[in-house]
Order: C-alpha cells, then sequence, then structure tokens
C-alpha cells in the first residue's frame, strides 16, 4: 500500500501544489497545504474507494485543508493571508501588464466561480472532475466555468474602458 501512495505523490505532488499556489499565491503556504494534503491523503488512503480520481480526491483534500488553514487564529504558521488569484481570461495572465488586473478581478469573483475558474484554467481539470469535486454534474462545472470566464471578460472590458 505504501509503494501505491508513493506512487500517487509522485504522479499528483505538482499538481496538487500547482492547485493550491493557485488558490493562495503564497510559496510557503502553499507548500504547508500540500505537504498537509499528502498526509492526510496517505492517513486515508486506506479507505479511498475510487469513486472519483484521484486527482479529483486529492484537491478536494487539498482545498477542505487550504479553506481550515483560512479559519485558524493568525498566532498559527499555515494562517497566512491569502491573496487570490486571477486569469484574464487565461491570456491576461500571461500578459504582464495586465496580469495585476486580472488576479484582481479574479480575487473578486464569488465562490464558487472563483475556485471553478481556477481550477479549470490552472490546474486543467475536467468539467467532470470539478463536478465531482463539488458533488455537483459535469454540467453545473461547465456553466459555473462559463459563467465565471463571463464575468471576468465583463470586468475585463470594464476596467479598459476606464483606464
Amino acid at each position: 500500500m505504501a509503494e501505491d501512495f508513493s506512487e500517487v505523490y509522485a504522479e499528483y505532488q505538482a499538481l496538487v501544489r500547482r492547485y493550491v499556489y493557485r488558490l493562495c499565491k503564497s510559496d510557503s503556504l502553499a507548500d504547508e497545504v500540500t505537504q498537509e494534503t499528502f498526509y492526510r491523503a496517505l492517513c486515508s488512503w486506506g479507505k479511498f474507494r475510487g469513486e472519483s480520481g484521484v486527482a479529483t480526491w486529492l484537491c478536494g483534500i487539498a482545498r477542505n485543508v487550504y479553506y481550515s488553514t483560512l479559519r485558524q487564529p493568525p498566532s498559527l504558521p499555515l494562517s497566512e493571508a491569502a491573496a487570490k488569484p486571477g486569469p484574464d481570461v487565461a491570456e491576461a495572465l500571461i500578459a504582464s501588464d495586465r496580469q495585476m488586473v486580472a488576479q484582481k478581478l479574479l480575487h473578486r469573483l464569488p465562490e464558487p466561480y472563483r475556485e471553478v475558474f481556477t481550477l479549470r484554467t490552472f490546474c486543467e481539470l475536467s468539467h467532470a472532475q470539478i463536478g465531482e469535486l463539488f458533488e455537483k454534474s459535469d454540467t453545473w462545472a461547465r456553466v459555473t466555468y462559463y459563467r465565471a470566464r463571463q464575468m471576468l471578460q465583463d470586468a475585463m472590458m470594464k476596467e479598459d474602458d476606464e483606464s
């Protein structure tokens, strides 16, 4: 069983860390949350039934660890304030002159739009995987992603008009 989990860690560690980093935009917090995620996953590895994909399961654990970290008192090491990531819509993140604007706009998106957009854009999860993560359908994930993308595009157009 330990060998199986070491393979899981090797295969998914980078994806989980990338997902957490996109949530918090902090290297140290992303490292700590990722480490805690795999610790919790190892502790419950025998209970994993395979009803969802391993990546979906791990991202769900990471999401729970991250949000519980945010609720911890400020004196604890994992409780750094976390800024939300932000895209464009994908290309704006790459364009350095618009990156900060795009990040601010993504940060302003309400949940679950922000998280669904982050999972789809940065973690490259499928709509089905996102739906599993939220215990919803892939159609829900697709519609939520589409709406998040529209909200970001509208906000970026408004921001451009104001500039």
